[in-house]
């Protein structure tokens, strides 16, 4: 564990040194410490390192729920429904169009798009989504939640929020057969 605790204060100084958001730093020592990179946590430490990214993560969501209130939200609702669902709405028609762009391009030069369109539909349902988490960390660390864009930004994430659970209840019934 102090192992993985100096990496990640390495990490930081290291992205602060270059003017990079630390949020940065903490992803790539992730990436660099796990198990399949630089392979210094053993997979045989997997339940353990699996724990301690849970811990950071609900830190990281503490941190985020303590910038929010209610009225704050009830305030941005015309962002999160208006804007935050026409960026939902909007990448997953243009992953739609674009497989169908794709088929008929394929189709043209003899060969066979394999993409269906439910496939299209997860793959731009996984596009929608950004982490909530890290942009709004790194949007509070340059202060620029309060900004006009920034509120924006939070109402977009904050609609991708809750389009998740549609999403991932969507998802599992486009699959064809198993």
């Amino acid at each position: 564990i102090l192992l993985y605790l100096l990496a990640a204060v390495l990490g930081v100084v290291v992205c602060r040194s270059l003017r990079l958001p630390p949020a940065l730093g903490y992803l790539a020592v992730g990436v660099l410490v796990g198990p399949n990179a630089l392979s210094l946590a053993q997979r045989s430490e997997s339940r353990a390192i699996a724990y301690l990214a849970e811990f950071g993560v609900v830190f990281l969501m503490f941190v985020i729920g303590l910038d929010f209130s209610l009225p704050k939200l009830r305030s941005m609702q015309r962002l999160v429904f208006g804007l935050g669902a026409g960026q939902v709405l909007l990448t997953l028609a243009g992953a739609a169009i674009g497989n169908l762009m794709l088929i008929t391009a394929f189709s043209l030069l003899g060969r066979a798009w394999e993409l269906s369109w439910q496939g299209a539909v997860a793959l731009g349902a996984a596009m929608a989504m950004s982490s909530t988490a890290i942009v709004a960390k790194m949007m509070a660390e340059r202060l620029e939640l309060e900004s006009e864009h920034g509120r924006n930004v939070m109402g977009v994430l904050l609609f991708q929020d809750l389009a998740v659970v549609p999403l991932l209840v969507l998802i599992p019934s486009l699959a064809q057969g198993g």
